[in-house]
């Protein structure tokens, strides 16, 4: 996401808000978001079946048909169960002999132990990019986290989910930007390789939790880039604890709902 971190907030330096139409057209032109196009069978299965997660078009306990799925990608059954097994391994999906495959149902305790590891991942990445990042880095993720703010505002009246997914995407970009920016390819990387943006968007998703305000992302930006390092971390921990138990409690009804593995089999 390196390049579409930079691009993206070079190309819009003024100041007026993208429309959803206008950051869906730059953000994908920047970031080549046409999942499916480059790598193998099953890397292209395993990107476009997770994007699927994290949009919601597979929801959260929907059992999962092989078949169906390499009908609407357009890939064989072979490295379609490829991709399903590594999302399993991953944590994404779960499976039950005899029974089938669906999209991960999580408890609570996965939601908390989840939060934990991002926390005591993030808090260090803040307090990292509080002392290294350069001056333009510091303004450039500001700049940043204002447009996250009016792109997560849009959403409210916008219904596409391909937007939305979109911003989410932009969203955990601007979080690996201030990993990048910490100067420890390490814990970016263990960011990356945690999945913890990813486990947070599917939680949201399934959730459905709302806009966290306006200046959501203004005041964290803000703190990371004009504060001490102990600040940095401070707020980078309210940033990540604000919201749990609403997720909690969304997953929480979602779970009252369902009714065995069978429950939302694809049509």
């Amino acid at each position: 996401m390196k390049r579409t971190d930079r691009e993206f907030t070079k190309g819009n330096n003024d100041g007026i808000p993208l429309s959803p139409k206008d950051f869906a057209a730059r953000f994908t032109a920047v970031s080549g978001a046409s999942p499916g196009r480059t790598g193998s069978l099953a890397e292209r299965a395993y990107l476009a079946i997770r994007n699927k997660i994290l949009k919601g078009d597979l929801a959260v306990g929907e059992a999962l048909s092989r078949r169906k799925l390499a009908s609407e990608l357009g890939i064989s059954v072979p490295p379609i169960t490829e991709a399903l097994q590594r999302l399993e391994r991953e944590g994404l999906l779960e499976s039950k002999p005899r029974v089938g495959t669906r999209v991960r149902v999580p408890t609570p305790q996965d939601v908390e132990d989840r939060s934990l590891v991002r926390e005591a991942l993030e808090t260090q990445a803040a307090r990292l990019f509080a002392e290294r990042a350069s001056a333009a880095e510091k303004k450039a993720l500001q700049k940043m986290g204002r447009e996250v703010d009016q792109l997560y505002a849009s959403c409210e009246t916008a219904s596409d989910k391909n937007f939305l997914f979109l911003v989410n995407t932009y969203h955990m970009s601007l979080h690996l930007r201030i990993a990048e920016c910490s100067r420890c390819p390490v814990l970016r990387d263990a960011i990356e390789k945690e999945q913890v943006l990813i486990f947070n968007c599917v939680y949201d998703t399934a959730a459905q939790r709302g806009n966290l305000g306006s200046d959501h992302h203004a005041r964290l930006t803000d703190v990371l880039a004009g504060g001490t390092p102990a600040q940095a971390d401070a707020v980078m921990r309210r940033h990540i604890r604000t919201g749990l138990k609403e997720v909690l409690k969304g997953l929480e009804l979602l779970d009252r709902k369902r009714s065995g593995w069978r429950h939302k089999r694809r049509k």
